[in-house]
Protein backbone atom coordinates (compact mmCIF):
# COMPACT_ATOMS: atom_id res chain seq x y z
CA UNK A 1 0.00 0.00 0.00
CA UNK A 2 3.12 2.10 -0.01
CA UNK A 3 3.01 2.46 4.18
CA UNK A 4 6.47 2.85 5.20
CA UNK A 5 6.42 0.88 8.54
CA UNK A 6 3.69 -0.81 10.41
CA UNK A 7 2.96 -2.10 14.17
CA UNK A 8 0.21 -3.24 16.33
CA UNK A 9 -0.93 -2.91 19.54
CA UNK A 10 -3.61 -4.55 21.71
CA UNK A 11 -6.92 -2.33 21.75
CA UNK A 12 -7.34 -1.20 25.25
CA UNK A 13 -8.48 1.78 27.21
CA UNK A 14 -5.17 4.33 26.90
CA UNK A 15 -5.39 4.94 31.18
CA UNK A 16 -1.91 7.03 31.38
CA UNK A 17 -2.67 8.65 28.17
CA UNK A 18 -5.88 9.72 29.36
CA UNK A 19 -4.89 11.06 32.56
CA UNK A 20 -2.29 13.77 29.97
CA UNK A 21 -4.56 14.51 27.94
CA UNK A 22 -6.92 15.35 30.73
CA UNK A 23 -4.22 17.84 31.88
CA UNK A 24 -3.26 19.11 29.02
CA UNK A 25 -7.07 20.08 28.09
CA UNK A 26 -7.53 21.65 32.05
CA UNK A 27 -5.12 24.00 31.20
CA UNK A 28 -6.47 24.96 28.06
CA UNK A 29 -3.69 24.32 26.02
CA UNK A 30 -6.08 23.30 23.14
CA UNK A 31 -7.01 27.16 22.53
CA UNK A 32 -10.28 27.13 20.03
CA UNK A 33 -9.73 23.44 19.24
CA UNK A 34 -13.21 22.50 20.52
CA UNK A 35 -13.02 19.21 18.92
CA UNK A 36 -10.24 17.99 21.71
CA UNK A 37 -12.15 18.21 24.11
CA UNK A 38 -15.06 16.35 22.42
CA UNK A 39 -15.57 12.52 22.63
CA UNK A 40 -13.11 12.26 25.56
CA UNK A 41 -14.35 8.73 26.71
CA UNK A 42 -14.06 7.43 22.24
CA UNK A 43 -10.58 9.02 21.82
CA UNK A 44 -9.00 7.05 24.73
CA UNK A 45 -10.20 3.88 24.03
CA UNK A 46 -10.73 2.30 20.53
CA UNK A 47 -13.12 -0.38 21.22
CA UNK A 48 -15.72 2.67 21.47
CA UNK A 49 -15.13 3.16 17.64
CA UNK A 50 -15.23 -0.14 16.37
CA UNK A 51 -16.86 -2.23 18.81
CA UNK A 52 -15.58 -5.79 18.96
CA UNK A 53 -12.10 -4.36 18.19
CA UNK A 54 -9.04 -6.51 19.27
CA UNK A 55 -6.47 -4.56 17.13
CA UNK A 56 -5.21 -1.27 16.78
CA UNK A 57 -3.01 -1.32 13.34
CA UNK A 58 -0.30 1.86 13.00
CA UNK A 59 0.98 2.58 9.91
CA UNK A 60 3.89 5.76 9.11
CA UNK A 61 4.10 7.25 5.28
CA UNK A 62 6.57 9.37 4.87
CA UNK A 63 6.17 13.29 3.28
CA UNK A 64 9.28 14.40 3.34
CA UNK A 65 9.51 16.60 0.30
CA UNK A 66 12.12 15.99 -2.94
CA UNK A 67 12.33 20.17 -3.28
CA UNK A 68 12.32 23.41 -1.35
CA UNK A 69 11.00 26.26 -1.53
CA UNK A 70 12.54 28.90 -3.30
CA UNK A 71 13.84 31.31 -0.94
CA UNK A 72 11.84 34.47 -1.83
CA UNK A 73 8.73 32.48 -1.00
CA UNK A 74 6.74 32.35 2.62
CA UNK A 75 7.08 29.42 4.28
CA UNK A 76 4.68 26.51 4.30
CA UNK A 77 4.54 23.15 6.02
CA UNK A 78 6.36 20.71 4.53
CA UNK A 79 3.34 17.88 4.72
CA UNK A 80 1.00 20.71 2.77
CA UNK A 81 3.35 20.54 -0.60
CA UNK A 82 1.29 18.08 -2.28
CA UNK A 83 -2.56 16.85 -2.20
CA UNK A 84 -3.88 16.93 1.03
CA UNK A 85 -3.05 13.39 2.90
CA UNK A 86 -5.90 13.00 3.59
CA UNK A 87 -7.45 11.74 0.95
CA UNK A 88 -4.33 9.98 0.26
CA UNK A 89 -4.37 7.90 3.49
CA UNK A 90 -7.95 7.07 3.71
CA UNK A 91 -7.41 5.67 0.16
CA UNK A 92 -4.59 3.74 0.94
CA UNK A 93 -6.61 2.35 4.72
CA UNK A 94 -9.63 1.29 2.73
CA UNK A 95 -7.22 -0.62 -0.03
CA UNK A 96 -5.24 -2.67 3.03
CA UNK A 97 -8.64 -3.71 4.74
CA UNK A 98 -9.84 -4.64 1.35
CA UNK A 99 -6.64 -6.77 0.94
CA UNK A 100 -7.04 -8.23 4.55
CA UNK A 101 -10.90 -9.10 3.57
CA UNK A 102 -9.86 -10.95 0.61
CA UNK A 103 -7.31 -13.07 2.63
CA UNK A 104 -9.01 -13.63 5.76
CA UNK A 105 -12.77 -13.18 5.06
CA UNK A 106 -15.50 -11.14 7.25
CA UNK A 107 -13.27 -8.26 9.23
CA UNK A 108 -14.89 -5.75 11.38
CA UNK A 109 -12.59 -2.45 10.97
CA UNK A 110 -12.17 1.48 10.72
CA UNK A 111 -9.32 3.37 9.77
CA UNK A 112 -8.67 6.57 10.57
CA UNK A 113 -6.36 9.57 9.61
CA UNK A 114 -6.18 12.76 12.16
CA UNK A 115 -9.92 13.55 12.03
CA UNK A 116 -11.55 11.53 14.38
CA UNK A 117 -10.68 11.01 18.29
CA UNK A 118 -7.39 8.67 17.71
CA UNK A 119 -5.14 8.99 19.82
CA UNK A 120 -2.39 8.39 16.95
CA UNK A 121 1.15 9.08 18.80
CA UNK A 122 0.26 7.42 21.34
CA UNK A 123 -0.78 3.92 19.85
CA UNK A 124 2.55 4.39 17.32
CA UNK A 125 4.13 4.29 20.98
CA UNK A 126 2.08 1.37 22.18
CA UNK A 127 2.89 -0.52 18.64
CA UNK A 128 6.74 -0.22 18.89
CA UNK A 129 7.17 2.55 16.24
CA UNK A 130 8.84 5.32 18.01
CA UNK A 131 8.74 8.11 20.89
CA UNK A 132 7.24 11.11 21.56
CA UNK A 133 9.79 13.80 21.71
CA UNK A 134 10.15 16.78 23.15
CA UNK A 135 8.71 19.15 20.25
CA UNK A 136 5.53 16.18 20.89
CA UNK A 137 5.94 14.36 17.39
CA UNK A 138 6.17 11.22 17.02
CA UNK A 139 10.18 10.73 16.44
CA UNK A 140 11.86 7.73 14.83
CA UNK A 141 15.27 6.37 14.66
CA UNK A 142 15.23 5.61 10.85
CA UNK A 143 13.67 8.60 9.69
CA UNK A 144 12.78 11.33 12.27
CA UNK A 145 9.74 12.70 11.93
CA UNK A 146 8.19 14.04 8.53
CA UNK A 147 5.63 10.55 8.96
CA UNK A 148 1.76 11.21 8.49
CA UNK A 149 0.85 8.52 11.03
CA UNK A 150 -2.55 6.27 9.78
CA UNK A 151 -4.92 3.83 11.98
CA UNK A 152 -6.87 0.98 11.40
CA UNK A 153 -8.70 -0.40 14.37
CA UNK A 154 -9.88 -3.78 14.09
CA UNK A 155 -11.71 -7.06 15.69
CA UNK A 156 -8.61 -9.35 14.08
CA UNK A 157 -6.92 -10.85 16.98
CA UNK A 158 -3.35 -10.12 16.12
CA UNK A 159 0.40 -10.95 17.00
CA UNK A 160 1.32 -7.59 19.19
CA UNK A 161 4.52 -5.61 19.05
CA UNK A 162 6.20 -4.32 22.01
CA UNK A 163 5.81 -1.02 22.93
CA UNK A 164 8.71 1.45 22.58
CA UNK A 165 10.05 2.25 26.45
CA UNK A 166 13.17 4.68 25.44
CA UNK A 167 13.45 7.79 25.12
CA UNK A 168 16.44 9.14 22.85
CA UNK A 169 15.96 12.62 22.91
CA UNK A 170 18.53 12.73 25.32
CA UNK A 171 19.23 16.24 26.89
CA UNK A 172 18.41 17.56 23.40
CA UNK A 173 16.42 21.09 23.89
CA UNK A 174 17.03 22.65 19.83
CA UNK A 175 13.37 22.27 19.58
CA UNK A 176 12.26 24.23 22.82
CA UNK A 177 15.00 26.82 22.17
CA UNK A 178 14.41 26.98 18.77
CA UNK A 179 10.77 27.47 18.81
CA UNK A 180 9.60 31.34 18.29
CA UNK A 181 6.82 31.90 20.29
CA UNK A 182 8.17 29.21 23.44
CA UNK A 183 5.09 27.47 22.06
CA UNK A 184 6.96 24.12 23.91
CA UNK A 185 6.10 24.44 27.75
CA UNK A 186 8.07 21.57 28.63
CA UNK A 187 9.35 18.38 27.27
CA UNK A 188 6.33 16.42 25.12
CA UNK A 189 3.64 19.30 26.49
CA UNK A 190 2.87 22.26 23.51
CA UNK A 191 1.00 25.21 24.36
CA UNK A 192 -1.10 25.25 21.02
CA UNK A 193 -2.65 29.11 21.67
CA UNK A 194 1.23 29.60 20.81
CA UNK A 195 2.16 27.40 18.37
CA UNK A 196 2.61 28.86 14.87
CA UNK A 197 0.25 26.07 13.51
CA UNK A 198 -2.43 26.69 15.56
CA UNK A 199 -2.33 30.53 14.64
CA UNK A 200 -1.84 30.19 11.05
CA UNK A 201 -4.68 26.92 10.49
CA UNK A 202 -6.69 26.20 13.41
CA UNK A 203 -7.23 30.11 14.65
CA UNK A 204 -10.70 31.14 12.96
CA UNK A 205 -10.43 34.79 14.62
CA UNK A 206 -10.14 37.30 12.09
CA UNK A 207 -6.71 38.36 13.19
CA UNK A 208 -3.79 36.31 14.95
CA UNK A 209 -2.49 38.66 17.95
CA UNK A 210 -0.30 40.93 17.22
CA UNK A 211 2.12 39.72 19.87
CA UNK A 212 2.99 37.08 17.35
CA UNK A 213 3.58 39.01 14.59
CA UNK A 214 6.97 39.78 15.00
CA UNK A 215 7.54 36.08 15.77
CA UNK A 216 5.99 34.37 13.10
CA UNK A 217 9.32 33.56 11.16
CA UNK A 218 7.77 34.28 7.88
CA UNK A 219 5.36 30.67 8.14
CA UNK A 220 2.54 31.72 6.04
CA UNK A 221 0.59 28.10 6.73
CA UNK A 222 2.11 25.85 9.61
CA UNK A 223 5.71 25.33 10.80
CA UNK A 224 8.42 23.14 10.95
CA UNK A 225 10.79 24.83 12.84
CA UNK A 226 10.75 22.21 16.02
CA UNK A 227 11.34 19.60 13.34
CA UNK A 228 14.04 21.34 11.19
CA UNK A 229 15.96 21.99 14.49
CA UNK A 230 15.66 18.40 15.49
CA UNK A 231 18.79 15.75 15.53
CA UNK A 232 16.84 12.92 14.24
CA UNK A 233 15.34 14.58 11.16
CA UNK A 234 19.20 14.15 9.54
CA UNK A 235 17.79 10.88 8.40
CA UNK A 236 14.79 12.02 6.80
CA UNK A 237 14.80 11.06 2.79
CA UNK A 238 13.08 12.19 -0.10
CA UNK A 239 9.48 10.39 -0.24
CA UNK A 240 8.33 8.71 -2.81
CA UNK A 241 4.73 8.99 -3.49
CA UNK A 242 3.59 10.52 -6.54
CA UNK A 243 0.57 12.63 -4.53
CA UNK A 244 2.89 14.37 -2.64
CA UNK A 245 4.69 16.16 -5.79
CA UNK A 246 4.62 19.88 -4.36
CA UNK A 247 2.58 22.29 -6.40
CA UNK A 248 4.28 24.55 -8.36
CA UNK A 249 2.92 27.30 -6.57
CA UNK A 250 3.89 26.31 -3.14
CA UNK A 251 6.95 26.21 -4.23
CA UNK A 252 7.55 29.23 -6.41
CA UNK A 253 5.41 32.28 -5.76
CA UNK A 254 6.35 35.37 -3.73
CA UNK A 255 4.84 37.04 -1.21
CA UNK A 256 3.37 39.90 -3.55
CA UNK A 257 1.94 37.32 -5.57
CA UNK A 258 0.26 35.31 -2.79
CA UNK A 259 -1.43 38.70 -1.71
CA UNK A 260 -2.35 39.31 -5.30
CA UNK A 261 -4.11 36.00 -5.72
CA UNK A 262 -7.62 36.16 -6.20
CA UNK A 263 -10.03 34.03 -4.23
CA UNK A 264 -11.32 32.39 -7.49
CA UNK A 265 -7.81 31.54 -8.43
CA UNK A 266 -6.95 30.10 -4.62
CA UNK A 267 -9.69 27.72 -4.66
CA UNK A 268 -8.83 26.21 -8.16
CA UNK A 269 -4.94 25.92 -7.31
CA UNK A 270 -5.14 24.61 -3.89
CA UNK A 271 -8.65 22.49 -4.10
CA UNK A 272 -6.91 18.97 -3.44
CA UNK A 273 -4.31 21.05 -1.02
CA UNK A 274 -4.33 21.23 2.72
CA UNK A 275 -3.91 25.21 2.23
CA UNK A 276 -7.72 24.85 1.69
CA UNK A 277 -8.64 24.57 5.23
CA UNK A 278 -8.21 28.21 6.25
CA UNK A 279 -9.52 29.25 2.85
CA UNK A 280 -8.36 32.23 0.96
CA UNK A 281 -9.41 34.81 4.16
CA UNK A 282 -7.39 32.77 6.32
CA UNK A 283 -4.09 32.96 4.00
CA UNK A 284 -4.75 36.77 3.91
CA UNK A 285 -4.58 37.46 7.79
CA UNK A 286 -1.57 34.83 7.73
CA UNK A 287 0.27 37.06 4.87
CA UNK A 288 -0.74 40.40 7.21
CA UNK A 289 0.30 39.32 10.25
CA UNK A 290 3.77 37.69 8.25
CA UNK A 291 4.45 41.60 7.35
CA UNK A 292 3.46 43.12 10.45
Amino acid sequence: MGFDTCGIAMAQQLDDDARRLEQWLQKGYQGKMQYMENHFDLRIDPRKLVPGAKSVITLLLNYFPQEEQNTYAPNIAKYAFGTDYHYIIKEKLNELLAFIRDNIGEVNGRGFVDSAPVLERSWAVHSGLGWVGKNANLLTKHSGSFLFIATLITDLDLIIDSPFRTDHCGTCTRCIDACPTQAIVAPTEVDATKCISYLTIELKDALIPSEFHDKMDNWMFGCDICQDVCPWNRFAKPNTETAFTPIPEILNLSMQQWEEMTEDAFRKIFKNSPLIRPRWKGIQRNLKAIKN
